[in-house]
């Protein structure tokens, strides 16, 4: 039985805080892969700032090269749109009965979680990985709940929106993205 972290996102585009995430659960939490399930759209986003699904897709794979107990997944592409997150666990579970599946996500995403679809059964049968995100530090109602368990993982002060917004401007993004992923967004003008 495999313990699984499911670390959604848009990653529009994927960047070394990300990755950092991901590597500090798949390394520093008692789960054996850490899955980054790129999502097509999300509810609670507006969808005209995303780049095709396989160009994010394509970036993550690329970041995620060297890493042994990382990959992606794209099981949200075959799913309604947009994608809620009861609805892949509920399908993840049918499709892989023998492992377990946790979810990763940020502070500020713990505070939105009540309204999310069926917030209720996520707390009761899934248990959740918090990573502190920029201005969502302090304790939230939720945090205490005996299905969350709030991480150390480094504190990333950097976002996609931030990437986009360089890239737009013409700065340079090196080492905010790995150099493949960059070497991806320049051969494909992305973002521009």
């Amino acid at each position: 039985m495999r313990h699984i972290g499911l670390f959604f996102g848009s990653f529009n585009p994927i960047h070394t805080g990300h990755l950092i995430i991901a590597n500090y659960m798949a390394n520093y939490t008692e789960l054996d892969e850490v899955w980054l399930v790129v999502t097509p759209h999300n509810p609670l986003k507006k969808k005209d700032s995303l780049i095709n699904q396989y160009d994010r897709l394509e970036m993550v794979n690329l970041a995620i090269e060297q890493a042994p107990n990382i990959r992606s997944s794209t099981i949200e592409f075959s799913l309604p749109q947009p994608s809620y997150t009861i609805d892949t666990l509920t399908y993840l579970r049918e499709k892989y009965p023998n492992d377990t599946f946790v979810l990763i996500m940020g502070s500020d995403n713990l505070i939105s979680l009540p309204k999310w679809k069926n917030y209720e059964l996520i707390l009761r049968d899934y248990h959740i990985l918090v990573y502190p995100r920029p201005d969502y530090q302090g304790p939230t109602e939720l945090s205490e709940h005996p299905s969350i368990t709030v991480t150390d993982t480094p504190l990333m002060e950097f976002s996609s929106t931030f990437i986009r917004n360089a890239v737009k401007q013409g700065k340079d993004i090196r080492y905010f993205v790995p150099d493949s992923v960059k070497a991806f967004i320049e051969s494909k003008g992305l973002y521009r």
